[in-house]
């Protein structure tokens, strides 16, 4: 299978409640406007010159590279989330990095991980951050719940 070049980049996330596990995973997201698309998982590399975009409607059926963390559980008022972010270097010839998280965890516990793993993913490389953006969700389990987040990596010819 030939990769179409990633052009657009977008972040998003959902929670949701379902019979079963894979319901509720499903049912995230489908919340999230991303349940009608197959997700290829990738590994955390925004691509250099991507343009960063709010969810555009995809094509039913793409197959969609995405970077995205997603937890569930069984445990009526168990609190779990879900966060994605990227950050972008002040050199845009380089790439971005993309980091995911989910966990027993409130939205903002999972969005300070988001934050450090970032920091250090470019301490690493030795760059400096220019932009930064985390999309978190926390879901309180009625039976069973899912908290999904994600960034997907877009091409135009996945999009409607």
């Amino acid at each position: 299978m030939g990769w179409k070049p990633v052009t657009k980049v977008a972040a998003t996330a959902g929670t949701a409640e379902g019979s079963t596990p894979l319901n509720a995973f499903d049912n995230a997201l489908l919340a999230a406007g991303i349940g009608n698309v197959n997700l290829v998982k990738v590994s955390s590399i925004f691509p250099p010159a991507a343009e960063v975009v709010s969810l555009p409607r995809i094509k039913p059926g793409a197959i969609v590279p995405t970077a995205y963390a997603a937890v569930t559980s069984e445990v009526p008022g168990e609190v779990v989330a879900a966060a994605v972010g990227w950050a972008l270097p002040d050199d845009p010839a380089k790439n971005g990095v993309i980091m995911e998280f989910h966990d027993k965890a409130t939205r903002e516990e999972a969005e300070l991980m988001i934050v450090q793993m970032l920091q250090e993913a470019f301490r690493a490389r030795g760059w400096r951050i220019a932009q930064m953006k985390v999309a978190a969700v926390e879901h309180r389990v009625e039976r069973t719940g899912c908290a999904l987040a994600a960034v997907t990596l877009l091409s135009d010819d996945d999009l409607l």
